[in-house]
């Protein structure tokens, strides 16, 4: 479903901590397709239980690519304990991709690198603006607000 262009400025409305988790993965040899194929596949699985479960946690994510090598998840979660509980479940997806990623791993011989970046960001150390935008990123998470007019960026981590 394709988000609509919100007219003129706004920020994130969020409010507390924000959690942001970035996770990637950066191909080495295209050629090894069978290797880095099924670690390239897990993510979406994943994604897909995780957004048909509003109690997970996971408020919003946003695919993005670095180059034709680097493919990357920036997600944005309720909480880090909610994060943590997902990774840790044993009735969900992320247990056993992870098991099978690592066995991947094992034997791929460096033909896909993996990574992820896990961000607990406290309220009054994050700011954003969003112009002429429909939601992304923290504002796509957490919902969007109004940006008065002459409010700075300074003003904005102070609130």
């Amino acid at each position: 479903m394709r988000s609509k262009t919100r007219p003129g400025r706004t920020t994130a409305a969020a409010t507390g901590d924000v959690v942001v988790f970035l996770i990637g993965m950066r191909i080495n040899h295209f050629w090894a397709v069978h290797r880095w194929l099924p670690v390239f596949l897990a993510m979406p699985r994943m994604l897909r239980e995780l957004s048909r479960d509003p109690s997970s946690g996971l408020l919003s994510y946003q695919l993005l690519s670095g180059s034709p090598k680097t493919y990357y998840v920036v997600e944005y979660w309720e909480s880090k304990e909610k994060l943590l509980a997902y990774a840790a479940a044993p009735d969900k997806l992320h247990r056993p991709e992870w098991a099978k990623i690592n066995r991947y791993l094992r034997k791929s011989r460096q033909h896909v690198g993996i990574w992820h970046e896990t961000y607990v960001v406290p309220e009054g150390s994050y700011e954003s603006i969003y112009g002429d935008m429909p939601p992304y990123g923290l504002g796509k998470a957490y919902g969007v607000a109004p940006l008065g007019d002459g409010v700075q960026a300074a003003e904005r981590l102070a609130a």
